[in-house]
């Protein structure tokens, strides 16, 4: 895994303006529904007078929690869900050290940032972007804060 890399959303808050196209444009990727909010594996949150964003970090410690290995990395470092054969246990939900891994109340399957960058093609104000990260500086950060 030393130096495998993954696509990861990087968010300029200053650019933010709260409209959520991005949650609404997340949600029609997972839900074929542009409601956004519970159905949108983005979240943008109003913070004082800022906005900060909640997404997978794609840094794969739900992985090995999943009993069935529903939860694979991809070749190019995205860590997908494959519904056909998860069992909606929702291990992967509770376990995610920062919360990115989301349900629905209309689905038992959970669902996270699959890295398409549709949420970035519909931000108007540009503060979305796909960059690469290296895999282990994304675990350093998790494990830094959580598992001390």
């Amino acid at each position: 895994m030393a130096g495998q890399t993954a696509k990861i959303l990087k968010f300029y808050p200053e650019k933010c303006k709260g409209c959520l196209e991005c949650e609404k444009a997340c949600s029609m990727v997972h839900f074929r529904t542009d409601e956004g909010g519970e159905k949108s594996a983005i979240k943008i949150l109003k913070k004082n007078d800022s906005y900060v964003m909640h997404v997978c970090n794609q840094n794969g410690l739900c992985i090995d929690m999943c009993p069935v290995g529903a939860l694979t990395r991809m070749p190019n470092g995205t860590v997908i869900l494959n519904k056909a054969v998860c069992i909606g246990c929702q291990a992967c939900v509770g376990f995610c050290p920062i919360g990115a891994m989301r349900r629905a109340s209309v689905s038992i399957t959970p669902f996270k940032c699959i890295a398409c960058g549709k949420c970035v093609e519909a931000c108007p104000e540009k503060a979305l972007e796909l960059v690469e990260a290296k895999l282990e500086g994304i675990k350093q950060i998790v494990f830094h804060d959580y598992h001390e």
